[in-house]
């Protein structure tokens, strides 16, 4: 059973290594180069200075997989809601680690009291990630068609969404 926990500065290498891979051969990110280490780390950083979670899994002391949250847009009026980021380890797919993540990642956000949760999923064939969100709550919110251009081929970003706490029954604290 993976371990659950906040992830750390050491674990940057092994994230940047799981994203990187990701990067390379899936449609979950757009990138097209993986970025550098530095560059994860500062990105960890941006989401840790925000006080939102950033939490990997780890199997018999390696890391297998990491999900955050983030900031859904910059301007105020989205302050209370977040998008979430989930990437699993090519050999620990398909054996739960990511439900464990997100239950883990909701429930950290939901403890902030943010409202809102948006999945922004790259390729509308993306089958176990639609399925992932599906499974906690998530509903289709819309599909951007041929958003993205990678592997030489148009790719779709598929929109979910879904409430936090008491999602907008109130208005948001602050």
């Amino acid at each position: 059973m993976p371990a659950l926990r906040p992830s750390t500065d050491a674990d940057v290498r092994a994230i940047a290594a799981i994203y990187a891979h990701h990067v390379r051969t899936g449609l979950a990110s757009f990138e097209i180069v993986p970025p550098t280490t530095e560059e994860i780390a500062r990105r960890r950083h941006e989401v840790l200075k925000r006080g939102l979670p950033f939490l990997v899994a780890e199997v018999a002391g390696t890391v297998v997989g990491y999900a955050y949250a983030s900031p859904y847009r910059p301007r105020p009026a989205y302050r209370s809601t977040l998008e979430d980021s989930i990437y699993i380890h090519p050999d620990y797919t398909r054996k739960g680690i990511g439900r464990l993540l997100l239950q883990a990642l909701i429930s950290a956000c939901e403890a902030k009291g943010y409202r809102q949760m948006v999945a922004i999923i790259g390729d509308s064939g993306n089958a176990p990630s639609i399925g992932l969100h599906r499974a906690f709550g998530f509903e289709h919110a819309g599909k951007l068609r041929s958003v993205g251009f990678k592997f030489g081929r148009w790719v779709d970003t598929v929109l979910m969404q879904r409430s936090l706490g008491p999602g907008d029954g109130t208005p948001p604290q602050g």
